[in-house]
Order: structure tokens, then C-alpha cells, then sequence
């Protein structure tokens, strides 16, 4: 909306999405439900809410009607979910659990606002040409803290992860990501608006949690992601907005 689509064209984009990241968190935890079985028992395969080959096909269905979805709009954004698709599916299958599991975020965090943008207009503005690097910090960073808060369970399931990795510095070097991306942000954005407040707003929330985090139980480190991943959404629809009135201006 913010790149000028009305409300059923924005409805209709937020729903491809949608659709394409339940499908990946679907896949994610059929692929999860034998290292989660007795150490996540709230989670719907555990539980026995969910059958794993249904969730299965629950998670085909999901990635192919969010593709279609995409693709009735454009080829260019049903290419785009093509994309996010294959990345999901990579992470899944593949990364997670590895040391490269913050790649995918890398890549993929940046799709969010482009695909939002092209189902709107059909060429990107020049501000992206900072908003989309920013945005691979902004996913490697999420990664991390992502894979901060399960790092004690990953451990004990024999799984590596970049937190595992980074050992006591994730919190910190996930800080530091978003700390790099609020700098880069603040300095972006026009002085003199109501945009650059909130623009400082979010970019420390996302950054003071994450190094809050560093020295927190399991519970608490869920609370910071959560704070994290909201705080890098907001700041991210803010910063466009502004950016596309100084492109205005």
C-alpha cells in the first residue's frame, strides 16, 4: 500500500506470502518432528494435533497456492515466489542446523519488500539500492537471534547452528548486525519528520534485545526474538515510507 496498491491488490499479496511462509514453517517442522519429539512437545506434531505425512501435504498445498497466487499478478512476482520457495525448501532441508542456517535469511529477507513493491509497480525505486543490502544484515542477523534461542536444544539434539557456532558472542554479533542496520537507517532518513524517530525507535529495540539476550534463559531469548523480528518488520515499513517521501520531494 505504501508503494500505492489498493486494498484488495495488497490483500491479495499479503495472502501469497502468508501462504508461502506457512508453507515453509510447515515444512520446517515436518523436517523438525523427530529431533522435536520429547524436547518440544507443544508443537503440533509432537502433540499428536497434526499426522506428519498430512502436515506434509499441508505444506505442498501451501507453497503451490501462494505461488499461484503470485503468479496471477505477474510473472515477475510469481518468479519472486518461486524464489522463496526454493529458498524455504533449502533451509529445510538442507541449511538448517548448519552453520550456513543464517544464508537463507540473508537472501530471503530482502524478497519481503521487493515482492510487496512489484505487486505494486512493476520497477524498483534507487532507495533500494540501500534497503536491499541492509535487509541481508537485517537477515543474518535475524538468523542468529532466531538460532539463539533454541542453541541448549540444538546442542543436545547433536545439530550445529550459527549460534552454536558463535558460542556466547551470538547475542553480540547479532547486535552488532542490527546495530548496522539502525546506523544505516538513521543516517538514510530525512531529519525534521516523525519518520526518523520512529525509525530510532525501532532500530534499538531490535538491537538493545538482541544484546539483552545475550545472557538470558531460553524463555527470555524467545521474548527478545520475538521483539527482534516486529522491530525489523516496523522499522523496515518506516523507513520506506520515508524514503519514498524524500523520492517525492
Amino acid at each position: 500500500m505504501v508503494a500505492g496498491a489498493d486494498l484488495g491488490l495488497a490483500a491479495a499479496a499479503a495472502l501469497a506470502m502468508t501462504l508461502l511462509q506457512l508453507g515453509i514453517g510447515t515444512l520446517n517442522d515436518v523436517v523438525d518432528a523427530p529431533f522435536d519429539a520429547g524436547r518440544k512437545p507443544g508443537k503440533p506434531i509432537p502433540a499428536g494435533l497434526v499426522a506428519r505425512p498430512l502436515a506434509g501435504g499441508l505444506a505442498g498445498g501451501l507453497l503451490a497456492t501462494g505461488t499461484a497466487i503470485a503468479a496471477a499478478r505477474s510473472a515477475a512476482l510469481g518468479g519472486l515466489a518461486v524464489m522463496v520457495v526454493a529458498i524455504g525448501v533449502v533451509y529445510d532441508l538442507r541449511l538448517k542446523g548448519t552453520v550456513w542456517s543464517w544464508l537463507p535469511f540473508a537472501v530471503g529477507i530482502p524478497i519481503l519488500p521487493v515482492f510487496g513493491w512489484l505487486a505494486a509497480r512493476s520497477t524498483l525505486e534507487p532507495f533500494f539500492a540501500i534497503l536491499v543490502p541492509a535487509a541481508m544484515v537485517a537477515g543474518a542477523a535475524l538468523a542468529i537471534a532466531n538460532a539463539f534461542v533454541d542453541v541448549e536444544r540444538d546442542r543436545a539434539a547433536g545439530r550445529t547452528s550459527a549460534a552454536s557456532a558463535l558460542g556466547g558472542q551470538a547475542g553480540l554479533v547479532a547486535g552488532g548486525l542490527f546495530a548496522i542496520v539502525w546506523i544505516v537507517a538513521v543516517a538514510s532518513t530525512t531529519p525534521g519528520t516523525l519518520i526518523l524517530p520512529t525509525v530510532i525507535l525501532a532500530g534499538s529495540a531490535a538491537t538493545f534485545a538482541a544484546l539483552a539476550a545475550r545472557r538470558s534463559d531460553p524463555a527470555r531469548r524467545e521474548l527478545a526474538w520475538r521483539v527482534e523480528a516486529i522491530a525489523t518488520g516496523a522499522l523496515g515499513v518506516v523507513w520506506l515510507i520515508g524514503a519514498l517521501g524524500q523520492a517525492a520531494t
